[in-house]
């Protein structure tokens, strides 16, 4: 009983239209009081739940990310990007996959890679014969690899919701090769398209060109190779990676780049701490709402409901991923982080799942709900930028959608594809 009434209101709660970050709040009180524990308990769990130093990764990403999407980064990765394949049958729609590797290597976000990326592609792909929903579709589909490829603000969350016991750095390098492996899958479906509807060759772009671009891109591109070196090597750790890329990119933005105004940052500051703010919310109200569910047993009791179920370790994360990518259609990434993490992990360890190896599952899963109807942020923001319907968008992703869940497959029952890399290097 006293999990549904802590469950029920939330989602009460959700249908009536409340936010996610209040609806986790309120329903963290009412369930401190149906078992008349003190408030004064949730006040502190809020509290301590965004005290931690490795949150502050978090702000500094973003803001690292906000620079170098206004700050002409995104046009110089396209370019750079057309270099190396856009001279291929489709090159367009492959410069976009590629496009959204580099980006999401250094903002580790999905909207705003969408929102950068394909302000400059859906409308030169459409005005080189692509049709627009495909070229929308494109966009949508490769922003994902933001969610896995370091610097992931979601792994950074994935780490803080399972109590602070999984490295950062290794839930980082573990994102490599998954977020590789969707891109190259994406490439090979966007080829294939290509060849079967007749989409345009793409232009050879001269030597002496192709340098000019890979250079004017380079100064970008050593953000991801300051924030994973750094790291790897032992020089800064997470969180201090993340102000070294902020200082980054804003040399390179406002000193190499000077594509953006000094008069325009205040108003970026805004926006990345209106940002900040609302995710800040969001982690400490889902704090309470975690510890009132270990109190209630709820981890323990979907423990047993798993293992009551299916006893094989091959139908509990087929069950889990199921679940995932039906609330991914309902609730965004960040918030069901924080709720399914302390509920599912002890599921999974115990059936010998790494940690890692899970959280590498989760991000892949509820990053496809963020292409996915009724509430997928990044198709709403493909959408906008498209100028295309919302259905008609998510019409065009559904082989993207399948590629996805192929990706999906590979690195739940390969876990090899999640820990190599970090036990190579020992994290």
């Amino acid at each position: 009983m006293d999990a549904l009434v802590l469950l029920g209101s939330f989602f009460v709660l959700m249908i009536l239209g409340v936010p996610v970050a209040y609806a986790l709040g309120m329903a963290s009180l009412i369930g401190a009081l149906w078992i008349q524990l003190p408030l004064d308990a949730v006040m502190i769990q809020i509290a301590s739940g965004v005290n931690k130093f490795s949150l502050l990764a978090i702000p500094f990403f973003v803001l690292a990310g906000a620079i170098m999407a206004e700050g002409g980064m995104a046009r110089r990765l396209v370019d750079f990007a057309g270099v190396l394949v856009g001279f291929m049958r489709g090159g367009l729609s492959l410069v976009n996959i590629l496009a959204s590797t580099f980006f999401g290597a250094i903002s580790g976000s999905s909207v705003a890679d969408t929102a950068s990326i394909g302000s400059v592609l859906i409308p030169e792909m459409e005005r080189k014969g692509y049709p627009r929903d495909f070229a929308t579709a494109v966009t949508v589909s490769g922003s994902i690899q933001a969610t896995l490829i370091p610097p992931s603000h979601n792994a950074v969350i994935y780490s803080l919701a399972a109590g602070g016991s999984v490295s950062i750095a290794a839930l980082f390098v573990a994102g490599v090769l998954p977020g590789l492996l969707l891109g190259l899958t994406l490439a090979v479906l966007c080829l294939v398209t290509a060849h079967k509807r007749k989409f345009p060759v793409g232009e050879r772009i001269s030597l002496r060109k192709a340098l000019r671009i890979a250079v004017d891109a380079l100064w970008g591109l050593m953000t991801m190779f300051i924030i994973l070196g750094g790291i790897l090597s032992g020089i800064f750790t997470a969180t201090e990676s993340a102000s070294i890329a902020v200082l980054w990119a804003f040399f390179v933005t406002m000193f190499i780049y000077r594509d953006y105004q000094w008069s325009d940052l205040p108003k970026l500051m805004h926006r990345t701490v209106k940002t900040v703010t609302i995710v800040m919310m969001l982690i400490g109200f889902a704090a309470s709402f975690g510890y009132l569910m270990t109190l209630m047993q709820i981890p323990a009791k979907a423990t047993a409901f798993f293992v009551g179920v299916a006893d094989s370790k091959i139908m509990i994360l087929l069950m889990i991923n199921v679940m995932l990518l039906l609330l991914g259609t309902l609730m965004d990434m960040a918030p069901l982080i924080l709720i399914c993490t302390p509920i599912l992990l002890p599921v999974v360890t115990g059936l010998g799942v790494d940690p890692v190896h899970f959280g590498m599952i989760m991000i892949i899963n509820l990053g496809m709900g963020l292409i996915t109807p009724p509430v997928g942020s990044v198709l709403f923001v493909g959408s906008a930028v498209s100028k295309l319907p919302i259905g008609v968008v998510a019409h065009a992703l559904k082989p993207f959608f399948i590629a996805l869940l192929i990706v999906l497959g590979l690195v739940t029952y390969f876990p090899a594809l999640s820990l190599w890399l970090p036990r190579a290097l020992g994290l």
